[in-house]
């Protein structure tokens, strides 16, 4: 059977008949791809030119017999890329390569950074305005040191009087059984600290004030009544603040040392507790054991962390001191350390801890009507860094001479000179305390 197109026969040379018919469409082939450093074949076969085996010649669709099929694919050829065809290549990364069928956009990842970066601004932003103005509603502003009469001219830096009192407000019978505060004769509150922190640029400076400081309380209208009261003369420093309070004294301090107040910060026992227990509790070394039953202190020798309680024993502890300057360096060292703690990374950023140790504070600070958030970050970082040698710290100096009443007597010469070295924001170079104690 003739399995050649009509008009051929089976011969390798020639035709049979005449004219030839017409030739069926030619069958498409794919573009061949010539291998780098192939040389060029020669293939054997007819075409319409004729010719014979070996010649250049073949049939019109370039095959002739006796020739292998070329499909026009190359083993190892990789075909498409660069030419429009498909690239079968496996990526790496779950797809294929062709990156013209992808038409998914590439992440800009400057952007994205830029945005989160942005993003994190914003929250940290808001996040610090919510916590200041709710920090700032939180203040009791309760104490006018408007009303404080014949007040000495103002120095350079800024000077805080703080006071820590007995007070039980807000506390339960429980908490003052708990604290062994007992009630002191009711409500009524007294001071049991007073320290004046001078924040300067030539170094700060924390000046205790024993309690039991044998001073004059000059004449002075009553804060709440508005009557005119005499001076009682000269008396123990804390009965002034039993008498009218922050007011009467702010102005007995300022009358007995010639320097000016410029905020006013007080905290009583309750709050005192509760901002140790939100930090904590604070870190001290204690020198040696003590053991007081007034004050339920109860502590060995060394390293340890105290809790609110705890703590509070540690600084109304008096007896065992043996003196009030004594409990007034342990009371500095106490504050500065609690500062020390709560202007901490750890409570600062971490919302957990800030705001049940801002909350403690507030609830219980009372402070002048002046006293912004600035000035109260102020004075914290200034306890700071007195505990990490960055200033002061010291007892009002003292004379050696006895007073009555077993009270202590100032050592007017070097009181001066200390405040004037404070009013002038100059470098502390007095001692404090007794001649020699420090």
């Amino acid at each position: 059977m003739n399995q050649w197109p009509d008009g051929w026969n089976q011969e390798p040379h020639g035709r049979q008949g005449g004219q030839a018919p017409a030739q069926p469409e030619r069958t498409r082939r794919m573009p061949h791809t010539q291998a780098p450093g192939v040389p060029q074949q020669n293939r054997g076969g007819y075409g319409a030119q004729g010719g014979g085996p070996g010649n250049q010649g073949g049939y019109a669709d370039g095959y002739g017999p006796g020739d292998a099929y070329d499909s026009g694919y190359n083993a190892g050829q990789v075909y498409g890329a660069g030419h429009g065809g498909y690239d079968d290549r496996y990526d790496g990364y779950g797809g294929y390569g062709d990156d013209r069928y992808d038409d998914r956009p590439r992440p800009n990842w400057g952007r994205r950074v830029k945005w989160t970066l942005l993003t994190l601004v914003l929250v940290l932003l808001v996040w610090s305005v919510g916590t200041y103005f709710w920090a700032d509603s939180k203040l009791q502003r309760e104490v006018d040191l408007s009303i404080v009469q014949d007040r000495p001219e103002s120095g350079e830096g800024t000077n805080y009087l703080i006071v820590g009192s007995d007070s039980r407000k807000g506390m339960s019978a429980e908490d003052k059984e708990r604290l062994n505060t007992g009630s002191a004769g009711g409500e009524t509150a007294r001071t049991d600290s007073m320290m004046i922190l001078h924040v300067g640029d030539n170094g700060n400076t924390m000046v205790s004030l024993p309690r039991d400081s044998w001073v004059t309380i000059p004449s002075f209208t009553g804060s709440e009544s508005g009557k005119e009261y005499p001076s009682p003369g000269p008396t123990k420093l804390n009965a002034a603040y039993s008498q009218d309070g922050p007011a009467l004294l702010t102005r007995t301090i300022e009358h007995n040392t010639g320097l000016k107040i410029d905020h006013y910060a007080e905290i009583g026992f309750g709050g005192f507790a509760k901002i140790v227990d939100a930090v904590g509790g604070v870190e001290m070394d204690i020198p040696r054991d003590i053991k007081d039953k007034d004050s339920g202190a109860d502590f060995e020798k060394g390293k340890q962390t105290l809790n609110g309680e705890e703590a509070l024993a540690y600084v109304r502890n008096r007896k065992e001191a043996g003196s009030d300057l004594e409990r007034t360096k342990n009371q500095q060292k106490f504050l500065s350390a609690l500062a020390n703690q709560t202007a901490t990374p750890g409570t600062i950023i971490n919302p957990f801890r800030l705001y049940p140790t801002m909350s403690a504070g507030m609830d219980t600070l009372i402070v002048d009507k002046d006293m912004s958030l600035w000035n109260l970050a102020e004075m914290f970082w200034a306890m700071k860094g007195i505990t990490g040698g960055e200033g002061t710290s010291m007892n009002m100096p003292l004379s050696p001479e006895q007073a009555p009443q077993g009270s202590l007597k100032w050592d007017m010469t070097r009181v001066k000179e200390l405040m004037s070295q404070l009013n002038a924001d100059d470098k502390v170079t007095v001692d404090g305390g007794l001649p020699g104690s420090q």
